[in-house]
């Protein structure tokens, strides 16, 4: 998943971010408020992580402006403020969960896979689909019940696309979903991951919409 984490504390940010990477994920990290709002406009993020103690831009303001542009990406605070009010506030205004610092970056990850699950409707710990199956807690992957080892980037592939089986995502939403700043994308680095993806698991894994992009569900 690509995940936009916005903490001031560069000791906490820095460690949250190796962390959530070596977790799998594409971490974008920010130390302001005030970016936020362009940085959801320029690219698909699959989760928000946002601390409250903001410079400029309180957490809360920003929070209250990605939901007043209908903003339907989740949102986890993470602050050190824990009153019940603090609590109250964050997620009457639209936050998904709430974590008070400090925390173990396990029940981060956690409440990440947790929140990411109520977002796509589903309450199992596998994303499943046909003899196709994920576990994102584990990075494992099973066809026919079967274990097949695959890299991170091949995972968070199959991940996208068992997240909504029936659509077509493209290459450039692929790529965003691999890739965050300032890493530099191969012009086939998405084909390479596909082309990876099906010598393991078979050519009907991953269909190819021409002129479109990829889908885990053959079009009708």
């Amino acid at each position: 998943m690509r995940l936009l984490l916005v903490e001031d504390d560069r000791m906490i940010g820095a460690a949250l971010r190796k962390g959530l990477q070596q977790e799998g994920h594409t971490v974008d990290w920010m130390t302001e408020g005030t970016g936020v709002a362009p940085a959801l406009a320029s690219a698909a993020y699959n989760l928000v992580i946002l601390d409250l103690g903001l410079p400029g831009r309180s957490g809360l303001e920003v929070l209250a402006e990605i939901r007043r542009r209908k903003e339907s990406v989740p949102v986890i605070i993470v602050t050190a403020r824990d009153g019940v009010q603090d609590r109250i506030a964050g997620l009457d205004m639209g936050a998904d969960d709430y974590l008070v610092k400090p925390f173990d970056l396990d029940e981060l990850a956690a409440r990440i896979r947790a929140v990411m699950r109520r977002q796509a409707g589903h309450a199992a710990g596998l994303l499943e689909h046909g003899d196709l199956a994920l576990n994102p807690a584990t990075h494992e992957v099973f066809r026919n019940g079967q274990p097949v080892p695959v890299s991170g980037r091949e995972f968070a592939i199959l991940e996208a696309l068992l997240e909504r089986p029936g659509a077509i995502l493209s290459r450039a939403q692929l790529e965003d979903r691999l890739y965050g700043w300032g890493e530099e994308v191969a012009s086939n680095a998405v084909e390479v991951h596909i082309h990876n993806l099906r010598r393991k698991l078979g050519d009907a894994v991953i269909h190819t919409v021409r002129g479109m992009g990829y889908s885990r569900q053959k079009p009708a």
